[in-house]
């Protein structure tokens, strides 16, 4: 009898496998899709039941036929592909490449990848889920469909030279973003004072500090002077003390999005990174499958990790508990992210696949712990001279339960929760007060959405699924609508008013603000974009409406809806839509106009321009050839100023004179320069060309022409020849085409005729091959 064939998507995961199987099987590797739809118009038959077109890359040709070849001696065929639809779509492509029959073909799937968990599967093949595999392919022709048919009206109406794109989850993802940024924008910050006491209290000979806070803030200076002036000399009496006592639950063990949340906040990784590392976890054994939206264990699960707890922490730590899953979508079938042998607190791994390891080990293990119980207290203090009152608060734990594991991370924007031990006090106790102040404190708008805050929200809305957040969040950065980036806080003054020894005074602090990291920014073709999908688009950029089609490929994925009739539904007035786009919308740029140049009475203005956000002083109508200015990297269309925008017209700037020739520092098509000499250097990145003065400019000159001094090797004029240095080293230039050197020739000893003979033998360049395509 010949091996049975196991096919599997990754050789990490191959090799895992094969070690559970035995000599029955040979275990390979697809790597991943081994077909994807067509380019171009050809991909999806519209008028033809939205038949897809699919094709088999170059990169893939000679795997195929090796699995062909596999597939034919094998004694039979089985597929274990991912569990989700993806996998399942892989296993699909797989029958069809292969001549495998989908209802005959044995499917194994598994959570987690272990002996036992191999094993049973093999025990129990199933056939294809073909529902699951037209949910894919519905979300893979509707999302070709909408790209393909709105990525040439952005190239029409919006510009041609920025490789525009659009995409049915990636454009309402820019969307949250451009409208978080202008909420941030347009916020008015207020100022408030907010009144803290602090009293000295004995406690047992020694003196401790109690803080206490009024509830309410007051708008103004003068009411919170008027309010220390009050307390001067007033008695402080504690009218009342409420103990109350309190638990905090674990939270629940991860799903895809509250795994890459934390590992955003604790660990510091992009979701990207987090699904790779991910990957090669599951891949070599260590966590069940990391792609899911249910936080359900299994029954083994559960008894490990009661084990494990009471092992580790003692038996009143362990309190067994399934959690629920609030997403309607989830399937409770599947696990929760969790390891798959809970007595290895650390595997063998590299350093960040282990750190991430161990952040799913303690949030799973943490999910069975005891609930944390703390004891509350509120007190209540009258100040004899007015009707308000103070209360400080604080909480003494009892018994740390979970917390002696884990402390799950907060978002930036959360409240900072109250708590401290309070010395011993009883109620009708008088205070005896040290000092109050009034401190003025700034509201705040929304912050920024980071990777992993993004990630929360598209998961509050609907939008996507857990497939689709890393490559969402990673494509909108590639394209170019949005940012990460740091922003350096600024320094801000605030008031503080102080009563103490029964003197009020006033003094002006100092405080950093704004400080910003790794926070996601619209770019302004972002915002371009986006105002223009969203005035001509506005069910493809309705939150809602992406949602529901989310749920539709769930419906397809279930078998209750038929996926063909799906996409047909969302298509026909789509595609009006694209028609009447083309025909009326007008031209966008984000024009916006910010006032009159001073000196010849044209308009400023700024707007997107062929190489992106610029500023222009003149419109065709006022003059024939209008000024041009580049805006700088922190400038933005919508926020710059009159003022920021006219200095954009100091350039050119003369530096200096250098070797009695102007320098001149000027930006241009490929960034900012220098010219000096009738010759053009580029300016470096530390440098700023508004600022950079004369001696640091002679230096960038003399560095550059250091470079082309030893850059020039050798040089045949009569035959326009060069031996030149290069980035990766020496090579031979004639005309326009470039020529390897030997290895071990030394370019420095080469002469005319041994050049021509390099140039004259080198290989021909190799001719890119064409994509074989199958039509199903």
């Amino acid at each position: 009898m010949g091996q049975k064939l196991l096919i599997v998507e990754s050789p990490a995961k191959a090799k895992t496998i094969e070690k559970f199987l035995g000599k029955d099987f040979k275990v390979v590797s697809s790597y991943g899709h081994i077909r994807d739809l067509a380019k171009g118009e050809s991909a999806v038959d519209v008028k033809n039941n939205f038949a897809p077109t699919y094709e088999i890359p170059e990169d893939k040709e000679e795997l195929v036929k090796q699995l062909r070849k596999l597939a034919k001696s094998a004694e039979e065929v089985w597929l274990a592909t991912d569990e989700d639809r993806e996998g399942e779509a892989i296993s699909w492509h797989l029958c069809e490449v292969l001549g495998l029959d989908p209802k005959e073909a044995k499917r194994i799937v598994f959570h987690e990848i272990t002996k036992s968990a191999i094993q049973e599967a093999v025990k129990k093949p199933r056939s294809l889920d073909l529902n699951l595999v037209n949910a894919q392919q519905a979300r893979r022709v509707l999302d070709r469909l909408v790209g393909f048919e709105l990525s040439p009206i952005l190239w029409r109406k919006v510009s041609m030279r920025q490789n525009l794109s659009a995409g049915r989850v990636q454009s309402v993802a820019v969307r949250l973003i451009v409208e978080r940024e202008r909420e941030i924008n347009t916020f008015n910050s207020e100022s408030t004072f907010r009144i803290s006491a602090f009293f000295n209290v004995k406690d047992n000979q020694k003196i401790t500090k109690l803080k206490a806070e009024s509830p309410k803030k007051l708008k103004e200076e003068s009411l919170a002077e008027k309010f220390l002036n009050e307390a001067n000399g007033a008695e402080f009496t504690i009218s009342d003390i409420q103990t109350k006592p309190a638990k905090k639950t674990s939270p629940a063990p991860f799903t895809t999005s509250t795994m890459q949340q934390e590992a955003n906040r604790k660990l510091g990784f992009s979701v990207l990174k987090t699904m790779t590392l991910a990957q090669r976890l599951y891949e070599a054994g260590h966590i069940t499958y990391m792609r899911t939206d249910s936080v359900n264990l299994s029954q083994t699960a559960l008894d490990a990790a009661a084990a494990e707890i009471k092992k580790q922490f003692g038996e009143k730590y362990s309190e067994p508990r399934q959690y629920k899953t609030k997403s309607r979508s989830a399937q409770e079938a599947h696990e929760a992210i969790r390891p798959t042998f809970f007595e290895n607190r650390e595997v063998e791994a590299e350093k960040d696949e282990q750190r991430l390891y161990e952040l799913i080990w303690k949030r799973t293990v943490a999910s069975q712990m005891a609930d944390a119980r703390l004891e509350k207290t509120t007190v209540k203090i009258d100040i004899s001279t007015n009707h308000e009152e103070l209360v400080a608060e604080g909480e003494v734990l009892l018994f740390d339960g979970f917390l002696k594991l884990y402390i799950e991370s907060k978002d930036d924007d959360s409240e900072d929760e109250a708590g401290g031990i309070l010395p011993p006090l009883k109620s009708g106790q008088k205070l005896d007060l040290d000092e109050m102040t009034a401190r003025e404190r700034f509201s705040k708008a929304l912050p920024r959405y980071n990777e992993a805050s993004l990630v929360k929200k598209m998961e509050e809305l609907g939008i996507g699924r857990p497939s689709t957040y890393a490559p969402t969040i990673t494509t909108i950065q590639k394209r170019g609508y949005v940012e990460k980036k740091e922003r350096e806080g600024k320094e801000r003054q605030f008031r503080v008013l102080l009563l103490k020894s029964g003197e009020v005074s006033k003094r002006i602090e100092t405080e950093i603000t704004g400080a910003e990291k790794s926070k996601l920014f619209p770019t302004d073709i972002g915002s371009v974009v986006n105002d223009f999908l969203t005035t001509n688009f506005e069910d493809v950029m309705d939150y809602h409406f992406t949602a529901r089609i989310e749920e539709e490929f769930d419906e397809v994925a279930n078998g209750n809806m038929e996926w063909a009739k799906m996409i047909d539904d969302f298509y026909q007035p789509f595609h009006k839509e694209v028609e009447q786009t083309l025909e009326t919308a007008e031209r966008a740029s984000g024009e916006r106009e910010l006032g009159k140049d001073p000196a010849s009475g044209h308009t400023l203005l700024v707007r997107i321009g062929r190489y992106g956000p610029m500023a222009q002083i003149g419109k065709p109508d006022e003059v024939e050839k209008p000024r041009y200015a580049k805006l700088r990297p922190n400038q933005s269309l919508e926020t710059i100023t009159f003022d920021d925008a006219m200095a954009l017209f100091r350039l050119p700037r003369v530096v200096g004179e250098f070797e009695d020739k102007e320098v001149v520092a000027a930006v241009g098509r490929f960034g900012p320069y220098l010219r000096h000499d009738d010759k053009f250097i580029s300016i470096p990145k530390e440098f700023d060309v508004y600022e950079i003065d004369l001696p640091a400019s002679v230096e960038i000159i003399e560095k550059k022409r250091k470079f082309e001094a030893e850059k020039n090797i050798k040089i045949f004029p009569e035959k326009d020849i060069h031996v030149l240095n290069g980035r990766f080293g020496a090579y031979i230039k004639s005309g326009d085409k470039n020529y390897k050197i030997p290895k071990g020739t030394d370019p420095h000893s080469l002469t005319l005729e041994e050049c021509e003979d390099l140039i004259k033998n080198a290989p021909e360049p190799k001719k890119r091959g064409t994509r074989k395509t199958t039509r199903k």
